[in-house]
Parts: C-alpha cells; sequence; structure tokens
C-alpha cells in the first residue's frame, strides 16, 4: 500500500498463493499456483514511509519498457484477473457469482481487508470468508507476549537463524504458508480433539 488509510492511500501490489491443505502441503513454495499484479494508478498519494518501502515497485510501475507487462494492471482490472486465476485453481462461486476465499496473511483482517474493499468488484467478483488466518496467533507466546508476535518474531519461533520480510507481496504471501504448514497437524490440536472427544457423552 501507499500508506495507512485505504479511503486515502492505494493498493500498489496484490498477490495471492492457493493452498490446498490436504493435498499441496508438500508441494515446493515456488511450484504452488501464484498470482502476482503491480497495480497502475494515474497518480499515487502517499507517504513517505511508505513510498520509501516501495521504491523498487514504483520504478517498476514507472519504468515505460513494461507498459504492456502481463503482471501490470490497472486497479479496476486486478479483481477479474484474480478471479480468473482462483476459477483456474479450483475454486467455485457462490449463488451470487461471488468467489469466497479463506485469506492468510500477516493483519489481513485489520489491515489488507480494508484497503481491498475498496478495489473494483470486491465483493461482486471476489471476497473474504468472515474468518481469516494470522499466522502470528500460532506464534503467540500466551506468558510472555503482551500483544501478537510481528513476521519477524514468528520466523524467529520458526527457527529461521536469520528472519527477514521482503516486503513483496508475492514473497510476503509464500512466508505466511510456510509458517502455517508445521500447524496443519499440530499435536497440540489432536490433544485437545483428544480430551475433547474422551469427556463427551
Amino acid at each position: 500500500m501507499s500508506g495507512p488509510d485505504p479511503l486515502r492511500h492505494q493498493v500498489l501490489e496484490l498477490a495471492a498463493v492457493v493452498e490446498d491443505t490436504r493435498r499441496t502441503a508438500t508441494t515446493p513454495l515456488a511450484e504452488l499456483p501464484a498470482f502476482r499484479r503491480a497495480l497502475r494508478h494515474p497518480e499515487i498519494c502517499g507517504t513517505a514511509g511508505a513510498l520509501a518501502l516501495n521504491a523498487g515497485l514504483l520504478r517498476e510501475l514507472s519504468d515505460k519498457s513494461k507498459q504492456a507487462a502481463p503482471d501490470i494492471c490497472r486497479p479496476e482490472e486486478v479483481l477479474p484477473q484474480l478471479r480468473d486465476f482462483l476459477l483456474a485453481n479450483g475454486f467455485r462461486p457462490d449463488k451470487r457469482d461471488c468467489l469466497s476465499i479463506v485469506m492468510a496473511g500477516k493483519n489481513v483482517a485489520t489491515f489488507d481487508l480494508l484497503f481491498l474493499r475498496q478495489l473494483p468488484g470486491w465483493g461482486t467478483l471476489v471476497k473474504a470468508e468472515p474468518a481469516t488466518l494470522d499466522p502470528a496467533v500460532f506464534y503467540l507466546n500466551w506468558h510472555k507476549d503482551s500483544r501478537l508476535p510481528t513476521m519477524l518474531i514468528c520466523q524467529a519461533r520458526a527457527g529461521d537463524p536469520t528472519p527477514h520480510v521482503a516486503h513483496e507481496a508475492l514473497a510476503d504471501a509464500l512466508e505466511v504458508v510456510r509458517l502455517l504448514r508445521p500447524f496443519y497437524e499440530h499435536p497440540v490440536y489432536k490433544a485437545v480433539s483428544s480430551e475433547q472427544g474422551a469427556g463427551s457423552d
């Protein structure tokens, strides 16, 4: 994003990775179906910090040799293209012909979704399921943390020797999948399920 205000600032890049937890949990991350678009706006409004963080992306968007690049589009084109990608990867529309997806990401519910809702076609072409996944919940230390851990802390707790956040949409999406994978069959979940089952009537 070009800044923190969804009513004033803009989505500069959108990426998605499709992860079928029942079938692709062992698929190398680089082989997962992936979608990435940089959004070319007529004019960009942003904060100095956000624009500096996205300097490489802004150079890409201003490169005249990439005017017809397939991974660059206008804001009104991105959701129809995302919808086509999702349809090609097994998603099915609801009765209103809208694709409803379970979204996972760091702060996706409290930040990203506020911006996605401003894109033309959100809620009619594509929408998010009410519940979202933030990997921070799985790396929360209930005895030490006073807030959900950052992506860097999640990476460190996952055993990464050099935690790093790319601040690039596709790389960050892949990192979210990587952080979630150890918990698809988490032993604590199995233990809780067994205890609940043992005490049921």
